[in-house]
């Protein structure tokens, strides 16, 4: 087994692999990797806001935290408070969703669909 799988010398030389690296492709690849940056740091400065039942308004940043919790003094009810803590639950996760919803469909326009987990 004295002999090398990789004749020509060095990787992507010239033989057997395609004949080389792509340098238009690297720097596609490189221009994307730009954009995502870019496009995930205007993301990150965007609020996403969601109500639930018109008395609980939660806005939440691009980074995924609460940046605001807005409470109508009407929807404070001492003998149901369990009421009061669903409506901040909903309004929350609403505002998360929105968040994480406007990254994915940015980030798919970007990638062409493409998902990479990010």
């Amino acid at each position: 087994m004295g002999k090398s799988a990789f004749r020509g010398g060095s990787y992507g030389g010239g033989g057997g692999f395609g004949g080389g690296v792509n340098m238009n492709m690297i720097k596609q690849a490189q221009k994307m990797q730009q954009d995502m940056l870019k496009m995930q740091e205007a993301l990150e400065q965007e609020t996403y806001e969601a109500s639930a039942g018109g008395v609980v308004k939660a806005v939440a940043s691009g980074k995924g935290e609460i940046v605001s919790l807005t409470i109508d003094p009407v929807a404070v009810d001492p003998e149901d408070v369990e009421m009061l803590q669903d409506t901040v639950m909903a309004a929350v996760n609403e505002a998360m969703r929105k968040a994480e919803t406007a990254k994915t469909e940015s980030m798919s326009k970007l990638t062409g669909g493409i998902n990479l987990g990010l």
